[in-house]
């Protein structure tokens, strides 16, 4: 008498491991394959769309003070490409060479980011103040508040955005706005949609617009020292693909009003992240997929008319070029070029 199980299955009719195996190993593989044509697409499109663009040539005289070689009382907020960086404070997380890998985002301290013309910080805490990214914490936010206060001391005019936010799935730290109050107190611009219209020497001496986004807390109101969650959006997905999150951006910005017109900051993260379907979950080799595409992104912003959108420009693991190319549509824009 012939067995009624279908073929490569045991007689309880579940598949055979060998088969589960086989399909993870499958999928696996045409995972890897979609990789690799997307990373040939977007090394295709950089050689047809270039990098030139508004400013692409300005290389600040000292990237640490490139706001105040604009003039403070030229430079308007709302005329600002932000250089930001990505997960800021990670570049101590976990064990070196074991779990730091997953997790890191930044190979340089906040004040050394700041120092080399990073404008806007995205930092996560937990319960105890402590920065983290997912289920990985590392040193006290208190860090990141010495390192911001130590480059405010050395500057004179150079204005910046710290984003603090309640990782997911963590608590908000205890009464932590009034805790970030205390911290950067006189330097805090206050919560006022007229502040993007305003130049930086209209600002002086406050030059900090603090975000503070609690997940349970109360949220900061109009004219206090913080600023709410709305006040800095973007459209962030969840991808290791480096095309698919280009046109995500592309697509996004484009549907963003001129930077002039808002009254909100709007964020464009030139990052991939590690997804657990696939091999590579390290953030330096998936990111870097993306990462050395900011100028390309730029100039194909300008080419398909969206230049007067760019607002607030992230990348994970900054260096000299990418602040360059923020610094100089920025500029453009200033000199009435852009």
């Amino acid at each position: 008498m012939s067995s009624s199980s279908p073929p490569n299955s045991d007689d309880s009719g579940k598949k055979h491991p060998l088969d589960a195996m086989g399909a993870f190993f499958s999928a696996q593989v045409n995972r890897r394959k979609l990789v690799t044509t997307q990373k040939l697409a977007m090394s295709e499109r950089c050689t047809s769309c270039g990098d030139d663009f508004p400013g692409c040539a300005h290389r600040p005289a000292d990237r640490k003070a490139w706001m105040a070689e604009l003039g403070p009382d030229r430079l308007r907020l709302h005329q600002v490409v932000w250089p930001g960086t990505h997960d800021s404070a990670t570049n101590k997380i976990g064990i070196p060479f074991i779990t730091r890998p997953f997790a890191q985002c930044q190979s340089l301290s906040v004040y050394h980011q700041l120092a080399l013309g990073c404008r806007l910080l995205d930092v996560r805490v937990q319960e105890e103040r402590r920065v983290c990214h997912g289920v990985l914490a590392t040193y006290s936010v208190d860090v990141v508040l010495d390192d911001v206060l130590r480059f405010l001391s050395e500057t004179v005019s150079e204005v910046l955005v710290l984003e603090i936010r309640t990782e997911f799935g963590r608590e908000d730290p205890p009464d932590f706005a009034k805790y970030l109050v205390e911290r950067l107190g006189e330097h805090l611009i206050p919560q006022d949609e007229a502040v993007f219209h305003k130049t930086v020497a209209e600002l002086l001496p406050r030059r900090v617009i603090c975000v503070w986004k609690p997940r349970k807390s109360p949220a900061p109101g109009r004219g206090e020292p913080l600023w709410s969650a709305g006040y800095l959006r973007d459209n962030w997905i969840d991808t290791d693909l480096p095309e698919t999150k280009y046109e995500s951006n592309l697509k996004f910005l484009g549907q963003q009003p001129p930077a002039r017109d808002r009254r909100y900051l709007y964020r464009v993260e030139n990052t991939v992240t590690p997804q657990a379907d696939n091999p590579v979950v390290c953030v330096r080799p998936v990111t870097n997929r993306i990462r050395g595409y900011a100028r390309s992104f730029i100039a194909e912003a300008f080419a398909k008319g969206l230049g007067d959108r760019l607002q607030v420009f992230s990348t994970d693991f900054i260096d000299g070029d990418f602040v360059d190319a923020c610094a100089g549509v920025t500029k453009a824009r200033v000199d009435g070029a852009a």
